[in-house]
């Protein structure tokens, strides 16, 4: 990532690198991917944002972060950091399946129950939102769920991406149906 100014700072992450006192820090490094440009946010306890760097909630998800951790977000070393960018790399050369990254995903309780639902879609598969929402006891919170998964800071990680209309289209993928396409034909040429 490139050297922030203190007005970037400001306006990208609403911290200065100076006013850390009694905060969290979050560090967060910029990587490059078949499909754009990623950034990926990690505490002590694991990895916290992983997104494509034009995703439109970006800045949403940073204010969020920051608040429910109490957190400022600067550049930094964390082992996080470097190990979420191997596995990434191993994913978008088809080699990787699952990941080992831990993950610090602070949300509501429902929010939680519908991230891990979505880490339970296998590789290569696809589920829609009435089927998610069905897995978690629940088939009238179909629109409850489509927000949770709205809401999900770690793409691909937490595969949002594997969640179709029940027509099968592809719809409501944050970074971009194209990238969301892209995903889905990535997993499904490297079954095995």
């Amino acid at each position: 990532m490139r050297e922030l100014t203190f007005h970037a700072y400001r306006s990208i992450f609403g911290e200065s690198p100076t006013n850390t006192t009694d905060k969290t820090v979050l560090n967060i490094v910029r990587f490059t991917s078949p499909v754009g440009p990623m950034f990926a946010c990690a505490s002590k306890k694991g990895l916290c944002l992983l997104e494509f760097t034009d995703r439109r909630m970006l800045e949403t998800e940073f204010k969020d972060l920051r608040k429910r951790l109490n957190a400022v977000i600067l550049p930094g070393e964390n082992p996080h950091l470097n190990h979420v960018q191997k596995e990434m790399g191993e994913y978008f050369e088809g080699r990787r399946k699952t990941f080992t990254i831990p993950l610090d995903t602070p949300g509501t309780e429902f929010r939680q129950l519908v991230w891990q639902g979505l880490q339970k879609i296998p590789y290569g598969e696809t589920r829609s939102y009435k089927e998610q929402a069905v897995a978690l006891g629940n088939p009238n919170a179909v629109r409850a769920v489509a927000s949770a998964n709205g809401h999900n800071r770690i793409a691909v990680i937490i595969p949002c991406h594997r969640v179709i209309g029940s027509d099968g289209s592809l719809t409501g993928y944050g970074g971009g149906l194209h990238r969301k396409k892209w995903l889905l034909d990535l997993e499904r040429s490297n079954l095995s």
